[in-house]
Formats: C-alpha cells, structure tokens, sequence
C-alpha cells in the first residue's frame, strides 16, 4: 500500500478520499485554491499545499502545479477523485512519466472509453447492445441530416467527448437540427476542446441504469450491482437508489453481465461504471463509461458494504480483488439525494454565499457527506454540491420514509438548495411507485 497520497480534487470528494487514507494508515496530502483556503477537509488532511487563484484552470485543472505539488510532497500516487482531471488520460499519462501512480484506469483505457464512437464500437465487439446511432463522428449538418432521417426522429446529438450533459441536444424535428448541430459542437468544443459529435436514436422516457464494476491487475472482474439514476435535470442526476426498483432479476444479472463483458473486452483495471438506457420495453442500450469514482458511490457501498475508495487505492497499489461474485449481495435499499446550493423555484440559478446556519440529519441509517458547514462560503467558481444525503434501509418504503424525515431534519441557511425539490420528489406517488424515467423531472416541475 502506499504510504503517501496527493487528492488531486476538492470538497466532499477529497473528505472521502482522505477519511480513507486515514483508515488505511495513508499519509494524506490536499492541493487547494486560495478560494478553498477555509475548507473543512483541509484540516483533516496530513498536510496541505495552495496550487493557486480560485479559477479552477488556475488551480485545480493545472496540471504542471499538481504535479509539482506531488513531487514536491514526495507522494507515491495521486487520486483524482470525480471531476476536474478525474478522466483526462493527458493527465494519468503525466503522472505516469512522473512515476506517480494514478489511482484510476490505464491511460489507453480511459482514451478509449472516453470517446464515445470508439466505446459504442467496444460495446458491439463484446457483443452488448447500442442505441441505433452513426456509425462514427457526423462531420457537417447535411450528413446529420441523412443520419437523422435514417434513425428517425427525435434524436439527440452527443459530444464525442462528452460527459456531464455537455455538448447534447434534442433534436425532435429537421428544422431544429441545424441550430442544434452547432450548438453541440460549438459547446463540445468549449468544454472538451474537441467539437466532434455523434447521433444517436433518442429513447423517449428512458431509464437510467448503471452497474458498477471493478477489475484488477490479473484479469479479476467483478460487479457491485446496479444503481437507478434515471432522476435527472439536464442530464445531471438528482435521486439515485440500489437496488433498482423496477427491473426483474433476470434483467439485472443480464446488465452486470453485459457490463463485465465490456470491462474484459477494454482491458480494464480499477472502478469503472458502465451505464446503460432501458426503453419503455425493458430493452438495454449501452450508454457510455465513466472511468472514476461516481459521485453516487456512496449507495452502493451501503448495499454491498463495500468501501469502494479503499478498493480504488488497493488496486492502483497492485493488490488483487479478494472477493468473489458469490461473496457480493445487495442488502436493503440504499436511496442518495443531491444537495445542491441551486434555486429550484427559479430555474435552479446558482444560489453562492455564506451558510450562517447548518444543522446535518443523523439517526439510523443515515449518512452525510458534505464538506460544508456553518460558516462555510459556496464558492461561485466550482460546481454547487453542499454534500450528498444518503439513507439505508431494509426496504424501499422504509428508505424513503427515513429520506424524508432526514430532509426535513437538514437546515441549510440562507442560500437556497435543492431540499425541497428532493422532498417534493419523495412524495410524488410516480415516484413511490417507481414509475419514473430520465424526463420526469423536467416534465412534472
């Protein structure tokens, strides 16, 4: 194992990522920006070291001043956590040459995966379905527009190095696809500095299913089951649970299936999620690969009991998996909301500032990850998570009901945030039901 670790991340990421180094005998070392320089994970950390201004390209999107941070700190590895540099194979290869380990996937893996064409390609090798979609990146408006009648409409348009809902559009008729097919580049390439962009068939009402998987340096694959992500606003998740509350046993053992089939065929090591859309039918189109950490771990290591940044670390220091698929069960029902500093009422405009009061939910089976508290400034530079509330339970109905109550325990004020949202979710009778889909959102509020 290591015996020093650079957190290459900030917030509630780098808490988690530093509670785990603690545990595991880790000297844990935090990178921060002169906007985070009163961050409560920094006093929790073995040593700290400023990387610079408050704008994330300055600090933490700065590779030259992590890495400098590391070397300078003497670390062994660095963990990227989700976000940031979490999946850029720029960075892992950086690392690499610097002799530092990157706790994450090969970089040729995560170049692989992380371009959407060629990991669609991946997936019908290892023989799992796709969306009906081009068959590469559409260069121009008029070659979309051939693509779009074939597949039929609507569509959406995605960017080849996508990710976060970055770079996609709708399209439900031709006369819309144009402006939308520029849109989309002129966004992907902001954000991914590469405007290439694809089409596929755009499932209406579809749910969101991921299945985590972990793979080691000797071929072990294993799954940790599945999490239902399909309540989302503009692509960003909002509600997670696991197990899933619709799908059948036999569809489950298919995606874990499918996903380990995936995982093989990229020669994989590490955590990844391999995510999946199911139409209205219970049919499963491979969606894309997210090669780090998901934000919404946290319900699955409620589930299995498994600490899945303890595994990262084991991994990325060479040890093998030491559990078999048998030894793996889901347990309960684990249900995580997203705690946002975000109006709800108004569009969900970014709400920064000061918390002056802050007083966390508790009893049993209920767990927070937040970085925040009383006192705390959101700061307007980064993404706006306060923290992530998370409940576990032995069934659905009593996870919700402990949800709830946990919600309306959590006071954060002045700033707005997105509880009331997640309360008025819980008590949607769709949503007891589980008959809710990735729009769902969007169409009821």
């Amino acid at each position: 194992m290591f015996s020093r670790l650079l957190i290459a991340n900030r917030g509630e990421i780098a808490l988690r990522v530093i509670r785990a180094c603690r545990e595991l005998g880790i000297v844990s070392v935090a990178v921060y920006s002169q906007a985070d320089r009163d961050a409560y994970y920094l006093t929790q950390a073995d040593e700290r070291i400023c990387i610079g201004p408050g704008e994330a390209s300055e600090s933490y999107l700065n590779i030259p001043r992590i890495i400098s941070a590391a070397e300078i700190s003497n670390v062994e590895a660095i963990h990227p956590g989700y976000g940031f540099l979490a999946e850029n194979d720029h960075f892992a290869d950086i690392c690499a040459e610097c002799k530092i380990q990157f706790v994450g996937p090969r970089p040729q893996s995560m170049r692989l995966l992380g371009d959407k064409v060629k990991a669609r390609a991946l997936a019908q090798q290892a023989k799992v379905a796709i969306i009906p979609g081009s068959q590469g990146v559409v260069p121009d408006v008029e070659s979309a527009t051939i693509c779009a009648q074939e597949i039929g409409y609507p569509v959406i348009i995605k960017a080849a190095a996508g990710g976060g809902g970055r770079g996609m559009r709708i399209v439900h008729n031709e006369i819309n696809l144009r402006s939308a097919f520029h849109n989309a580049q002129s966004e992907a390439a902001s954000a991914f500095k590469n405007s290439a962009v694809f089409l596929e068939k755009y499932l209406d009402q579809a749910r969101h299913v991921e299945v985590q998987v972990a793979a080691d340096n000797v071929g072990n694959i294993i799954h940790l089951w599945e999490r239902d992500c399909s309540l989302q606003r503009r692509h960003q998740k909002v509600i997670e649970e696991s197990p899933s509350p619709v799908i059948s046993n036999n569809l489950r053992a298919e995606l874990c299936k499918a996903a380990i089939r995936l995982i093989k065929e990229a020669e994989y090591v590490n955590l990844g999620t391999v995510e999946f859309l199911l139409d209205k039918d219970d049919k499963y189109y491979f969606s894309e690969v997210n090669t780090r950490i998901q934000v919404e771990h946290p319900i699955t290591e409620m589930v299995t009991g498994i600490d899945m940044v303890k595994w990262q670390l084991r991994i990325a220091a060479g040890e093998n998996i030491n559990k078999r698929q048998k030894d793996i069960h889901q347990q309960g029902v684990a249900i995580e909301c997203r705690i946002n500093a975000e109006d709800p009422e108004n569009d969900f405009k970014p709400s920064p500032g000061r918390i002056e009061r802050f007083v966390a939910p508790g009893g049993l089976g209920v767990r927070l990850d937040s970085h925040a508290y009383a006192g705390y400034e959101i700061s307007p530079h980064y993404d706006s998570l306060i923290g992530k509330l998370i409940v576990h339970k032995k069934t659905r109905a009593e996870a919700i009901a402990c949800m709830k109550r946990a919600l309306r325990e959590f006071e954060i004020s002045p700033i707005k945030t997105t509880i009331p949202l997640c309360l008025e979710i819980l008590s949607h009778p769709q949503y007891v039901k589980g008959n809710v889909d990735t729009g769902f959102i969007e169409r009821t509020w």
